[in-house]
């Protein structure tokens, strides 16, 4: 096959020398070889077709180049790379129909993502490589194929090559290794599904294959038509038929190990760590235009939770992928303790509120440091002072949102107020009282630019004008402890309803939190919920409690105003039906849960989780905040989660409402 290869491009190279010299710049030819199998079993006479992604929502991918697997599996496909290196390429492999008629007729069609980790010398298309296409290209795959705009597709290309090796068709790196591999169940989560497909692969048609299109089918939508978009539509609706889907699996166990019983949900949960001793107690998370994630950090690492930690002095900043970005973490700035607050402004600065967390043993008097915002330039240069920029108001802030004017709001958990930035200036900033709110917390801009806070001591949600003009404060709809709060595209607000969790500023301490915490526990507390508020500041009559809720933290609103809540214990996500019936299935409410009733999404690889957000290729990142059994010495989580695909993507960063798709 090597041979032949280099006979093809030879052949390639005389034929342009015989041409005599050119100015242009078409990329030379490529050849790529590959093999396509099923375990360890070849697959001959699949139709093997090399594609561009469509470039945008809707638009039509294009074939590069086309051939046909030999018995033995293998196959060689030349083409002209895309002058565009960000072109996102992906190779699809269509099995021959039952009885064995030629073409890409059947059911089984197995898939690999060709960019954005460099083309293996040997490309290998099985079904790991295909259940890694369908999830983290599961927002961009279509009945047509793949499209989508950047940044979004080419991320989510980028993240399927942490999930399965195109080199070997084995675990990739990151899923095979800490922080996930043995630790957590997510590796033989994803090995079942692979097996899933297998048991349509196995027979290439057949009961087999009905039985996956029939199961995978979404409520009100179309079968799909193979084994690829079968895939995806699991990944859209984890939670539905999961434990028929499990029994069809163990049908055909080629990939091991793999999952010793049914999942409440096929969700696939990878955890991020960096460089595996910088997360300590990660509060949240902020998207830029890019996609990387910048987080915010409670504590200084330290790997023992016995040893004191003081405040974390660093912010983090992810690529797409979930490693470090160039020069990451970052350090100055006024930085320390940093909380729930970290934001992306309209030019890109993120902004980072400094709480002042730290473990009990700390010899450091953190009143000095817990009044400011730390700001930072798109690199990681620290734009705030070393002191950072302080105001009137900035008294343990907690809650940052940023609109589409440049303007930052900082929730003033121990100043009862908030704080307008306008322009991003900290010059100009000036504190704006909030007398319905006691300890402000959660803080969203709708689309409207309008700025709602959430007062997990009053019980209470207030809203801003654009100017810091008090319009309406809400109270009822079962507003009980809230926490996090988000709008969706229609201006509606969501809270986050923990029911118990009183925040450490003012008289109360993290040890308060702590004892809550462990209290609720035991169960699903009174009050923990989810409230709607109407954009005219109306609640609904009774808030949402189904889904999942069991400490309700995070919450956040995806690109089909579907609702997602992240939950400080439990190990577990909820997902609720929102305000856009047509991203629900047929006959569905508002507040409906989408995740299983009673447990949601749960994940091994979740812990105390506090903020949630949606990144612009579908991805839900979740921050693994405070560990199950809290040391107040160091009680700091690890990482940070992240469920592959399972959402509608949002534009970054988020200035008010997911209100289009990126």
């Amino acid at each position: 096959m090597r041979r032949r290869r280099g006979v093809l491009l030879t052949a390639a190279l005389l034929a342009q020398l015989a041409a005599g010299p050119s100015h242009a710049t078409a990329p030379a030819p490529t050849g790529q070889c590959g093999v396509v199998r099923s375990g360890d079993t070849p697959l001959g006479g699949a139709e093997v077709t090399l594609y561009q992604a469509g470039d945008g929502a809707g638009a039509a991918p294009r074939v590069l180049a086309r051939t046909r697997s030999a018995r033995d599996g293998r196959f060689v496909l030349d083409y002209r790379r895309p002058e565009d290196p960000r072109a996102v390429l992906y190779v699809l492999a269509g099995l021959p129909g039952p009885g064995g008629a030629r073409g890409a007729g059947g059911p089984a069609v197995l898939a690999a993502v060709l960019s954005g980790a460099g083309a293996p010398p040997e490309l290998v298309v099985n079904e790991r490589t295909t259940v890694a296409v369908a999830y983290a290209l599961a927002r961009f795959t279509g009945p047509d194929g793949v499209a989508g705009p950047d940044p979004g597709l080419r991320n989510a290309a980028a993240v399927a090559h942490n999930l399965a090796d195109t080199g070997t068709g084995g675990i990739a790196a990151p899923l095979a290794a800490p922080p996930n591999g043995a630790l957590t169940s997510t590796l033989a989560e994803f090995n079942t599904l692979a097996n899933l497909l297998a048991a349509c692969v196995d027979g290439a048609g057949g009961d087999s294959c009905d039985r996956l299109l029939d199961l995978a089918r979404r409520p009100g939508r179309e079968r799909p038509r193979d084994t690829l978009r079968a895939a995806v539509d699991i990944a859209h609706d984890p939670g539905h038929n999961a434990a028929e889907l499990f029994a069809l699996a163990a049908t055909a166990p080629r990939y091991r190990p793999a999952l010793p019983a049914a999942p409440e949900a096929w969700t696939v949960a990878l955890r991020y760590d960096g460089n595996g001793h910088e997360l300590d107690g990660p509060g949240n998370i902020a998207f830029d235009a890019d996609g990387n994630a910048w987080v915010s950090n409670n504590y200084r690492y330290g790997a023992d939770p016995t040893v004191p930690v003081c405040g974390g002095d660093t912010v983090l900043k992810f690529t797409p992928d979930g490693r470090d970005a160039p020069g990451a973490p970052y350090r100055g700035g006024g930085l320390y303790g940093a909380g729930f607050g970290v934001t992306v402004d309209a030019r890109g600065s993120a902004w980072v509120a400094n709480f002042g967390f730290q473990g009990h043993g700390c010899p450091i008097d953190p009143a000095p440091l817990e009044r400011s915002l730390s700001q930072f330039a798109p690199d990681g240069t620290p734009l705030s002072p070393p002191e950072g920029w302080r105001a009137d108001g900035i008294v343990q802030p907690q809650g940052l949102a940023a609109d589409r004017s440049g303007t930052v709001w900082a929730a003033g958990c121990g100043a009862d107020s908030v704080t307008r930035v306008p322009d991003g200036d900290a010059t100009r900033a000036r504190e704006v009282p909030t007398p319905a709110l006691h300890k402000p917390f959660g803080a969203a801009v709708d689309p409207a630019g309008r700025l709602w806070v959430s007062g997990n001591g009053s019980d209470s949600v207030q809203v801003l004008g654009p100017d810091g003009t008090l319009e309406r404060a809400v109270t009822g709809g079962g507003l009980r402890r809230p926490l996090g709060i988000a709008t969706d595209s229609r201006g509606n607000a969501w809270v986050a309803n923990s029911g118990i969790l009183p925040v450490p500023c003012g008289d109360t301490t993290a040890g308060d939190l702590a004892d809550a915490a462990v209290a609720g526990d035991a169960g699903p507390r009174p009050g923990a919920s989810v409230t709607l508020i109407r954009s005219d500041g109306t609640p609904a009559p009774e808030p949402f409690t189904s889904g999942g809720l069991f400490l309700p933290w995070g919450v956040a609103v995806d690109g089909e105003d579907t609702v997602w809540i992240a939950n400080f214990g439990g190990h577990r996500v909820a997902r609720l039906c929102g305000v856009d019936l047509t991203a629900c299935p047929p006959g569905f409410t508002t507040g409906q849960p989408l995740s299983p009733p009673d447990t949601g999404y749960p994940s091994d690889g979740l812990e105390r989780n506090t903020g949630l957000q949606i990144d612009p290729s579908g991805n839900v990142w979740l921050a693994n905040n405070w560990r199950t059994l809290p040391l107040q010495t160091n009680p700091g989580g690890h990482e940070l989660v992240v469920l592959v695909g399972a959402a509608a993507p949002v534009p970054a960063p988020g200035l008010g409402g997911a209100a289009t798709r990126p």
